[in-house]
């Protein structure tokens, strides 16, 4: 597929060259990858813990309620350096159909990165023991929604399923770059160190 056929389908900016992704965009996905199941971990490690001591559970919660938000930024921040950096063109080898795949792998992708950490935070707003949200336990963040049994226990239910969806598609997407890789393909060596 040529660079103007990738800039035509959204895969690729019109004029962007070979050159590989920034530093920051690097930084930025291995961040992201990092705090994914983390977070996905601190999520079912707080419902877990029991109710009392609440010193434990309450410090789960501000965790993977932090993380999460961390991770809305850091996607937010990455969306920003994608739309004014753009994306390297995709290898010429790949079929056309594996690159409308991967472009439409992205797009999930990001939308579950960002969806998943605002329902979670509305999660939070909604429920009927209107615990606090603060990032670290240094930065108050306000709930813009009063609490609502019925709306806490949708949202909380949603969140949980597109959650446990983002961390399966993350790690399809992980496994297709290993197997790039071990194709000779230079799509992960491109992510890690910047260089095609």
């Amino acid at each position: 597929m040529s660079q103007a056929g990738l800039s035509e389908a959204g895969l690729a900016p019109a004029g962007m060259g070979r050159g590989g992704w920034s530093r920051a965009q690097r930084r930025l996905h291995w961040w992201v990858a990092l705090l994914v199941p983390l977070t996905l971990a601190l999520g079912f490690l707080m419902v877990e813990l029991p109710l009392r001591p609440l010193a434990p559970k309450f410090l789960a919660y501000q965790a993977h309620k932090s993380f999460g938000l961390v991770v809305f930024g850091l996607v937010a921040w990455r969306l920003v350096l994608r739309w004014r950096r753009g994306r390297p063109v995709a290898d010429a080898g790949l079929p056309r159909w594996q690159v409308r795949a991967a472009g439409m792998v992205h797009a999930v992708l990001y939308g579950l990165l960002l969806m998943v950490p605002v329902l979670g935070y509305l999660s939070a707003a909604s429920a009927p023991g209107q615990v606090p949200t603060m990032i670290f336990l240094l930065v108050p963040v306000p709930h813009v929604v009063g609490p609502d049994a019925a709306r806490f226990a949708l949202l909380r239910l949603v969140h949980l399923w597109l959650a446990v969806g983002l961390v399966a598609l993350a790690l399809g997407h992980a496994l297709m770059a290993l197997r790039h890789h071990a194709q000779g393909r230079p799509v992960l060596r491109a992510m890690w160190r910047g260089d095609a």
